[in-house]
């Protein structure tokens, strides 16, 4: 490791440290901090997003963010629509159609999910987050810190912070490290593995702005609205509660530069595309970013992992990228709590791999190629093979089969559970086993029979379905919690089709 500074002498110690307070990093400290393992999340910037950002919030996040308990916190900054898109010529126009962008319906995710997805923005979404994982001991977040360099060895990390404002540095070891730091991430620079895939697929202008374009919407509450007019051709995003929006349009960086976009040049642009030819727009910021479809080569190299934009760029087409990336975070984080607690081995973490990868080339991809999808492929994907959710009698507040999945395994019984309950308290395996049994209208709506079973996995999915009870129930338990963390593992593609970059 370099530093034009000297690290302090003294080495702080933790679990695992997080270089990144993104959906993704806090999604993975979150995680963690729920199984136990403390962590040290580090984030360059002053404080979380300043902008929206991403705003499509997924039945499947939904989900982790209810087991969190945040689901009412979250949905007090969501906007009231659909999440649909509405083309149409000019805001203003009473004519246009509803297309889906692959979100289902509140009574399509109510048939699988006991939640359902949410529009809101990241600049909402993040501080609920982060407030949340403040509230755990062992757990520390420090905004204004960056990561300097960072040694591997075979028994931890040692890595180089540098606080902003001062140019401090200190000295960290941590057992593993996690680059939740973005498209350019620097934990990804130091592993030195590259990207693949496409970039610069489309460039995009975006103005940040507070207009009354709620009563010029009326009663077409979508979650965008794709503008044909041909001469201001663009996107428009709902981007808060309150007249905050979102406009992004195509342009090419090497025929004009950002500055030539100036608030008389976009206040005309808009008045075209909301059709309100006297909108004054209080205009709040204006950027650009360009269209990739990335994935990284790998998601980790020994004790260092790579989750969200670290690891793929997805297109904002289908709203999956900051899913994606919280989803890798959950994923990881269970991972590492269990090795961190002894409850698995080190085998477990190549699942991280072999499991994510390949949902994030799928993503990356399929954002570059097409923007509709169906409302059942969508949801299939998005839960991803976790365990069906149904609504459990007689419980108030009401709970799903979902709310009964735990940090260690879950034995689910059908209602003649006494074997399984014999089992459990006779068998010793690394990580703790909590059974539930369940009615036998509750179980048959999860494909468990009265004497059958199925072991969950923290999350949700099934690491051993028995339809009747074992001879050896015991020694089944046994087997199926070994086969859970000691998976065969198959290497993924290395690559997607397209350009390699850094």
């Amino acid at each position: 490791m370099q530093s034009h500074h000297e690290p302090d002498t003294d080495v702080r110690s933790v679990p695992v440290l997080i270089v990144g307070a993104g959906p993704a990093g806090l999604a993975a400290a979150i995680t963690l901090a729920n199984n136990g393992v403390g962590s040290l999340l580090i984030d360059r910037r002053a404080g979380t997003s300043t902008l929206p950002r991403a705003t499509a919030i997924s039945t499947r996040t939904m989900e982790l963010i209810r087991s969190w308990g945040l689901e009412d916190d979250v949905r007090t900054g969501a906007v009231e629509v659909e999440a649909t898109a509405w083309v149409t010529e000019t805001l203003a126009s009473q004519h246009g159609r509803e297309e889906s962008f692959g979100f289902p319906t509140p009574k399509q995710a109510a048939a699988v999910s006991p939640t359902g997805p949410a529009v809101a923005p990241q600049d909402h979404l993040e501080p609920v987050l982060v407030r949340h994982l403040q509230t755990f001991d062992g757990t520390d977040v420090r905004f204004g810190t960056e990561l300097v360099a960072f040694d591997q060895d075979d028994d931890g990390v040692t890595a180089i912070l540098r606080e902003a404002d001062t140019a401090t540095t200190t000295l960290v070891r941590s057992r593993f490290i996690i680059g939740a730091d973005g498209a350019h991430s620097t934990v990804r620079t130091i592993i030195g593995v590259p990207m693949h895939g496409s970039e610069r697929l489309d460039e995009i202008v975006t103005v940040l702005f507070r207009a009354p374009l709620w009563p010029v919407v009326g009663d077409r509450r979508h979650a965008i609205y794709p503008i044909t007019h041909p001469a201001a051709p663009g996107l428009f995003v709902a981007a808060g509660t309150t007249d905050r929006w979102l406009y992004a349009w195509s342009w090419d960086p090497d025929r004009e530069t950002i500055a030539d976009h100036t608030h008389e040049r976009i206040t005309r642009r808009l008045r075209t595309a909301t059709g309100v030819a006297d909108l004054h727009p209080h205009i709040l910021a204006v950027g650009a970013f360009s269209f990739a479809s990335l994935i990284a080569e790998r998601y980790r190299a020994h004790r260092a992992f790579l989750v969200g934009d670290a690891a793929h760029r997805i297109t904002p087409r289908g709203g999956t990228g900051m899913n994606t990336a919280i989803h890798d975070g959950h994923d990881l984080g269970w991972k590492l709590a269990w090795v961190c607690r002894g409850w698995a081995d080190s085998e477990l973490l190549d699942t991280y791999h072999t499991e994510r990868w390949p949902i994030g080339a799928r993503n990356a991809l399929r954002s570059a190629t097409e923007m509709e999808r169906p409302a059942a492929q969508y949801l299939a994907d998005d839960l991803n093979g976790r365990v069906t959710h149904a609504w459990l009698p007689d419980t108030r507040p009401r709970r799903s089969t979902l709310d009964l999945i735990g940090p260690g395994y879950t034995l689910l019984t059908g209602p003649h559970s006494a074997a399984w309950q014999q089992a459990t308290a006779t068998t010793s395996t690394d990580a703790p086993i909590i059974v539930h049994t369940l009615d036998a209208a509750t179980a048959h709506t999860i494909n468990i029979n009265a004497g059958g079973a199925v072991l969950l996995r923290p999350d949700g999915h099934i690491a051993a379905h028995w339809h009747t009870p074992p001879d050896n129930a015991a020694y089944a338990l046994l087997h199926a919690a070994h086969g859970a963390t000691h998976p065969p593992v198959t290497p993924a593609p290395a690559t997607l089709t397209g350009t390699r970059a850094r």
